[in-house]
């Protein structure tokens, strides 16, 4: 519930001069005034419960103003009625929530009710002179100018609304992605020297283990067994440390002009060589659509799309559709990677490219840390639309002119 607001005071104010004056009249009505009050009931209520949040919504308040403005002209005095102007508040509703058409059609409406009037007039008895007919022309037109009007102002203050509502979205968008490549920065500082450092104790393991396991006795089988799996271990941590480190380094780009149709293509064949013989019943589809070649670096690409591919495959169990589609938007051209799998949490789609984020029981977190880095590279921009249960888009835009 809102709270309420000056324009509301006002509404009250002037509807309530109204029904002062209904009262000192020396015949008043109880309908006119009961009429005036549910107008201002329905005015101030409008804003407040967002009755005209969508089309329909504005539609009934609007019809349920006219039937309330047609009464109150008809209980005084018809055509000739002083609350005439009363037909104003539908026909700036409906110029302020609908199109033009809307309000064309509305205000049409509404001076069609008014004028209906002179259909109760008895022309045998009474005659309308041409001042009389002016005035009528007059009021009907003074509608339509003030709907036009009205109906101007609402819809670029909506285009206005939009725009800051887009600028607001861009701006968060950017502050994200400041705030990101500061940690990127701060964490490959940091890290560089730490993974120099844990390569130097690593290299002193492995040669221990590797002698140990020349100087042990044959029939030491134990001793021959934990000296491999220490090997295996140091070469597992330098592996990551490895890839750690390519992390954080600069990725100059290789660029070259290529078909970025072939470089999907070519991810896909790798998925579907990788992941041969597991179990379940995965569809892939390939939706490709027409692009221009233009100057990437499809090396860099093509890991990408393949890590995509592959976190998509396994978010999904046993069976499920996996799709990779391109096509062309503006001055960029898009690759989506969509899943029916298990989705993402909404409070982890934040953190879902951030390095050392993983939701894999046995993931490192380095995956879509690195396709964000190749895409930023690349002057891209990579998001991610998903709710868990219902699957993940993954879609990267890449601008087709550097």
């Amino acid at each position: 519930m809102r709270k309420i607001r000056g324009t509301d005071m006002v509404w009250l104010f002037f509807l309530g001069a109204l029904a002062a004056l209904v009262v000192t009249k020396p015949e008043h009505s109880a309908v006119e005034w009961m009429m005036l009050l549910a107008l201002g009931a329905i005015q101030i209520a409008e804003a407040h419960l967002e009755l005209s949040s969508d089309t329909i919504g504005s539609a009934l308040v609007i019809a349920l103003k006219l039937a309330l403005c047609y009464w109150l002209v008809a209980e005084t005095g018809g055509v000739e009625s002083s609350y005439y102007l009363i037909f104003w508040l539908p026909i700036v509703s409906a110029a302020s929530n609908l199109g033009l058409g809307g309000t064309l059609l509305n205000t049409l409406i509404s001076s069609a009710l008014y004028l209906s009037f002179l259909l109760l007039v008895d022309f045998e008895t009474n005659y309308i002179p041409p001042e009389g007919q002016r005035e009528l022309i007059v009021r009907v037109l003074f509608f339509f100018l003030s709907a036009i009007l009205v109906n101007r102002f609402a819809t670029e203050n909506r285009a206005k609304t939009e725009r800051l509502a887009q600028a607001n979205r861009e701006l968060r968008e950017a502050q994200a992605e400041v705030q990101r490549s500061e940690r990127l920065a701060a964490l490959g500082q940091l890290s560089a020297g730490l993974a120099h450092e844990i390569r130097n104790p690593l290299g002193v393991i492995s040669a221990s283990a590797e002698i140990l396991e020349k100087n042990v006795a044959a029939e030491n089988a134990v001793a021959r067994e934990v000296s491999g799996f220490i090997r295996s271990e140091v070469h597992r941590t330098n592996d990551l440390v490895t890839r750690f480190l390519n992390f954080t380094r600069p990725s100059p780009l290789q660029r070259e002009t290529a078909s970025l149709n072939e470089v999907v293509r070519r991810a896909v064949s790798q998925l579907i060589e990788q992941v041969k013989g597991r179990d379940g019943n995965i569809e892939i589809k390939e939706d490709l659509h027409e692009l221009p070649k233009f100057s990437f670096d499809a090396t860099l690409i093509e890991s990408v799309v393949l890590n995509l591919l592959l976190n998509g495959y396994e978010a999904m169990t046993a069976e499920g559709t996996l799709a990779v589609r391109t096509r062309r938007d503006g001055s960029m051209a898009q690759i989506e990677v969509i899943d029916s799998g298990v989705g993402i949490k909404e409070d982890q789609l934040e953190n879902i490219f951030n390095p050392f984020f993983t939701t894999k029981p046995t993931g490192v977190g380095l995956g879509l840390a690195m396709v964000s880095k190749f895409v930023d590279s690349h002057g891209g921009k990579i998001s991610v639309n998903s709710k868990a249960g219902e699957g993940a888009t993954f879609r990267v835009s890449l601008p087709l002119e550097t």
